[in-house]
């Protein structure tokens, strides 16, 4: 057999295996997203518990700890206006614009990471974030963020982007055991969401990248940064 041939037979061997690659990771995609009758479900029902919620559980019980999921679920209506700016401006600053994914926030996720070599930066809007709440684990890998983006789709093209906005504010989490606006209002504040004043919100809405690690009241660095660029982006924005 000529070096010619043996070079195409090669060529076609490996083209065989890149493809039979994308296959799998194409049938492992379809198997780990939700199926579009769920996500359509969501439009009247509420979901009992979702795949974070169930992480933490397990990971309390391996842990041995204790652990109790504390979420009241409210309309929107029953959620104070300052509270849902405060998470756009905080989280997704397009949200009413975009279609679930920012794709310039994405280009310039991958770009921070390439240059780290490690993820570095978040690129979920708030419809990513609440299909990797629903449906997802905690990993930040590539794969977990195509599911997140595919998922995501789905949510906005079955969903109003208000009742997208009412299932994350319900479902994020904000503490040890802490889930969604209206026990997060009265664990830390006292009161229900809808009464929230504008500095409340926005201490909320500070914590939402990093719930375990801070709270509204910690008066961390991270807490007061971002508790002022919170104000200032709302400011700017009228609200």
């Amino acid at each position: 057999m000529s070096n010619e041939l043996k070079s195409k037979k090669r060529r076609v061997t490996f083209t065989k295996v890149i493809l039979a690659l994308f296959a799998a990771f194409l049938i492992i995609e379809l198997i780990m997203l939700p199926l579009p009758w769920t996500v359509a479900s969501l439009r009247k029902e509420n979901p009992e518990s979702t795949a974070l919620m169930r992480e933490r559980t397990r990971k309390a019980i391996s842990d041995g700890t204790p652990y109790r999921i504390h979420r009241i679920y409210v309309p929107l209506s029953k959620i104070s206006d300052s509270l849902v700016h405060a998470v756009i401006v905080g989280e997704d600053g397009t949200f009413f614009e975009n279609d679930g994914v920012d794709w310039y926030e994405v280009q310039q996720s991958l770009e921070k990471d390439w240059a780290e070599k490690k993820i570095v930066r978040g690129s979920s809007t708030i419809t990513m974030q609440l299909a990797k709440n629903l449906w997802f684990s905690t990993s930040r890998d590539p794969v977990t963020k195509m599911n997140e983006i595919f998922a995501a789709y789905m949510l906005e093209h079955f969903l109003t982007k208000d009742r997208i906005m009412e299932l994350y504010l319900n479902e994020i989490e904000f503490g040890h055991g802490i889930f969604g606006v209206e026990a997060a209002s009265e664990a830390y504040f006292g009161k229900p969401a809808l009464l929230l004043s504008r500095e409340e919100a926005a201490k909320l809405a500070a914590i939402i990248p990093s719930p375990l690690k801070h709270s509204p009241g910690s008066g961390s660095r991270f807490v007061s940064n971002r508790f002022n660029t919170i104000l200032v982006r709302m400011e700017a924005r009228g609200w």
